[in-house]
């Protein structure tokens, strides 16, 4: 009888903390520097975030380590729900391109939603001998190491991006890594380095321009605001190199408050000024339950361990 009051009691108690939660203002870790993508998407998701549960919604910027300083800090957290991380793809292939690091984002993140998808764009210089994804195929089958791709920077998602393709399609490349995606456009208009991955915002500028030609697009799926643009898995059926942007909360955060939050964010995510605010940094919305993020996390990581593993990539 004791052990049924106290069971009893403990589901009142979980009932209640969910009806009073958010008491206090909730802090969300966004593990980049304030003004770029990261930052500009919590910002848009946050004041939806207040107005829907009553309390502010606070974007903290804990930048370092590809998203890993604030994931640390966030798996440090109380699990209450109010200190929050908005991650991303990148953060997932951490512990495979890292041996350094302990995260496990499968045990220890607390799936509460995803928010968006962050296509990239498989870009060249147009002087390159390939005017679709199926010429470029051919043009580095035929030239086995002869040709070089740039990136942001080793173990980035441009970067696992283009050897997953290289995997698919059986190809090679040279991988020339840079310190920031704006350090290697100039290298990609004027040809030097002729081929890269970037985001899908970036190139629709330098593509009207005739800087630089677009390829295809890394989601599943070909973009609402650049239709012309193909999806890689046009050609390589089932390729899907887009990062998702989403919410976790520690690990052992309580269900129900993991529920309210969820709500809140799927409400935030469909409105039509932030799906409108999203498509302006290029992303697509995409909201989804707890369960739908924890699957999404789990093949992710699975994915990017294994692309990172055949590639032989490391860094520190």
């Amino acid at each position: 009888m004791k052990l049924v009051t106290v069971t009893i009691f403990g589901l009142l108690a979980g009932v209640a903390q969910a009806q009073d939660y958010p008491t206090r203002p909730v802090r969300m870790l966004v593990g980049y520097a304030p003004g770029g993508g990261m930052d500009t998407i919590s910002r848009i998701v946050a004041p939806k975030l207040s107005e829907a549960l009553g309390q502010q919604f606070v974007v903290e910027n804990r930048p370092g380590a590809s998203g890993g300083v604030a994931a640390e800090a966030l798996v440090k957290s109380a699990p209450d729900g109010y200190i929050l991380m908005v991650g991303e793809s990148g953060t997932l292939a951490l512990p495979a391109v890292n041996p350094k690091v302990t995260l496990d984002p499968v045990k220890q993140f607390t799936p509460v939603g995803s928010i968006c998808s962050l296509p990239m764009a498989f870009v060249v210089n147009t002087g390159f001998p390939a005017q679709n994804v199926q010429e470029l195929i051919r043009e580095l089958k035929s030239n086995p190491g002869k040709y070089s791709y740039a990136s942001p920077g080793v173990g980035s998602l441009q970067h696992l991006a283009f050897e997953l393709f290289q995997r698919q399609a059986g190809v090679n490349a040279l991988h020339v890594p840079y310190k920031g995606a704006s350090a290697m456009m100039p290298d990609i208009m004027s040809g030097q380095v002729p081929i890269g991955v970037i985001s899908a915002l970036a190139a629709i500028g330098p593509t009207k321009q005739g800087r630089i030609r677009t390829l295809a697009v890394t989601s599943p799926k070909r973009l609402p605001s650049n239709p012309d643009w193909p999806a890689m898995a046009e050609t390589l059926p089932g390729f899907s190199a887009a990062p998702n942007v989403f919410l976790v909360a520690p690990p052992g955060t309580p269900a129900s408050v993991v529920n309210r939050l969820s709500t809140a964010l799927r409400t935030a995510v469909s409105a039509p000024d932030v799906i409108e605010n999203l498509a302006k940094q290029g992303a697509t919305a995409a909201p989804s339950s707890p369960a739908e993020l924890g699957a999404q996390i789990a093949e992710e990581t699975k994915r990017w361990a294994a692309v990172v593993k055949d590639a032989g990539i490391k860094t520190e």
